[in-house]
C-alpha cells in the first residue's frame, strides 16, 4: 500500500487553505491525528507512505510522520516542518529515525496533544501579520471610552480593514447596542466566557454578529457572566491571528480577565474628559493599567474646563498625547436613531479615528 492515499477520509474543499500531510498506517494513531486536526480546524491529506507525487510532500505546510512510517519516508526530500509522532516512543531508536527523515522534533501522544493542536491550527489559519490590537479605557465613568472604541472600529471597517470589536466590560450595556445590532444573531460573551484552550480564529469570526462591516463580540442583556482569564486570552489570541485590527473596550477595574486583555494589546488609549476630577481619577487608572501595559497614551475629550489643556492633562498623567476629541453635536440624537459613533467620516469622531489609524498603522509598518 506504499504511496497510496487515504485522503478521502478528510477531503479538501476548493479554496481551502492546505492542511497537514499525515503519513501513517497505524489506525489508532491516525484516528488521534485526525481528531487533533479537526480540533484545529485543519483538513489533512493522509498517506501510508511518501506520496508518489512528490509535490504533495514538498508543498504541504506541515508533515506529520507516524513512528510506524518513518522507515518508509527515509528517501523523501529533506524539508522543514516535519514532525515524527507516536503514541509510545520509549524506543531509543526513535531519535535515529527522526534524524533520518529530517524531523525537527519527536512528539508523544497524548502528552503533546495541546502543543500539536496549536501547531496544526497555525497551519490552518496561516501565519500572517497579527492584528494591530488597540484597547480603549475610560479615565473615569462616563468618559466616552465605549463611544470612541466603536468609532475606531466603524472607521477601520469603512476604510476596508478586517475589523473586530471586543466588549471587555460586562457592565457596559453591550457594544452591539451602540452599533444598532442588539437583535442580530451571533455569539455573545456568555457563549464564550468559559472557553478553555485554543479558539479557532476563522470559526470565531464567522460566529460573531456582523455589524457595519465589522465583527463584534458583545454582551447580551442577561445576568453578567464572569469572563475566565483563559477565555479572554484564547478569544483575543484568535482574533489577533486573523489580522487587520482589533479594538477592545475595557473596564477601569483591572481584574484577572482585564489583565489578560492588557497583555495582548499593542497600544492602549486612556480617554480623559478635560476637567480636574477626571484627571485625578484617570491617574489612578493609568497607574493600575501601566503595571501591565507599557504603551499607554491619552486622549482628551472636550468640553474643556477653565485652565485645562490637552497637553497639560498628558503631562500630569505622564503619558504621550494622542490628541483631543472635541464635542460632537447631535451624537446622542444620532445614537437614538441607530447611527453608530464614527459612522460619518466628516464627524469629529470620524476624523479623529481616521487620523489615529493612519498614524498607528504607519508606526506598525515601520516597526
Amino acid at each position: 500500500m506504499a504511496g497510496s492515499s487515504t485522503s478521502e477520509r478528510a477531503p479538501t474543499a476548493e479554496g481551502r487553505r492546505p492542511g497537514p500531510l499525515i503519513v501513517t498506517e497505524d489506525a489508532g494513531l491516525l484516528d488521534d491525528l485526525l481528531r487533533l486536526c479537526a480540533a484545529a480546524g485543519a483538513h489533512p491529506q493522509v498517506y501510508h507512505a511518501v506520496p508518489e507525487q512528490r509535490a504533495s510532500w514538498d508543498a504541504a505546510p506541515l508533515v506529520l510522520v507516524g513512528d510506524d512510517a518513518a522507515a518508509r519516508c527515509g528517501g523523501a526530500t529533506r524539508r522543514r516542518d516535519v514532525l515524527l509522532v507516536g503514541r509510545g516512543l520509549d524506543d531509543p531508536g526513535v531519535w535515529r529515525r527522526a534524524v533520518e527523515i529530517g524531523a525537527e522534533c519527536v512528539l508523544r501522544l497524548p502528552d503533546a496533544e495541546s502543543w500539536l493542536v496549536d501547531r496544526i491550527a497555525d497551519v490552518a489559519e496561516g501565519s500572517g501579520r497579527r492584528a494591530l490590537t488597540v484597547g480603549v479605557i475610560g479615565g473615569r465613568g462616563g468618559a466616552g471610552a465605549s463611544t470612541l472604541a466603536c468609532a475606531l472600529a466603524v472607521t477601520a471597517a469603512r476604510e476596508g480593514r478586517r475589523t473586530m470589536l471586543v466588549d471587555g466590560d460586562p457592565l457596559g450595556g453591550g457594544l452591539d447596542v451602540l452599533l444598532g445590532g442588539e437583535q442580530t444573531e451571533g455569539l455573545r460573551w456568555p457563549d464564550l466566557a468559559a472557553s478553555r484552550g485554543r479558539v479557532a480564529g476563522g470559526a470565531l469570526e464567522e460566529s460573531l454578529p456582523s455589524l457595519r462591516g465589522l465583527r463584534v463580540l458583545s454582551w447580551d442583556r442577561g445576568e453578567p457572566v464572569a469572563i475566565r482569564p483563559e477565555a479572554m486570552r484564547s478569544v483575543l489570541a484568535a482574533a489577533r491571528r486573523r489580522g487587520g485590527v482589533v479594538v477592545v473596550d475595557l473596564p477601569r477595574r483591572v481584574d484577572d480577565a482585564t489583565t489578560e486583555a492588557l497583555a495582548q494589546l499593542d497600544l492602549g488609549l486612556l480617554v480623559v474628559p478635560a476637567d480636574l476630577r477626571a484627571v485625578a481619577a484617570a491617574k489612578r487608572v493609568a497607574d493600575a493599567v501601566g503595571t501591565v501595559l507599557r504603551e499607554l497614551r491619552v486622549v482628551v475629550r472636550g468640553p474643556y474646563a477653565a485652565g485645562v489643556e490637552d497637553q497639560w492633562v498628558a503631562d500630569v498623567l505622564g503619558l504621550p498625547l494622542v490628541g483631543q476629541v472635541p464635542e460632537e453635536p447631535g451624537l446622542m440624537a444620532a445614537l437614538d436613531a441607530g447611527v453608530p459613533p464614527g459612522d460619518s467620516a466628516r464627524s469629529s469622531l470620524g476624523r479623529f479615528s481616521a487620523a489615529f489609524w493612519e498614524r498607528a498603522l504607519a508606526e506598525e509598518s515601520a516597526s
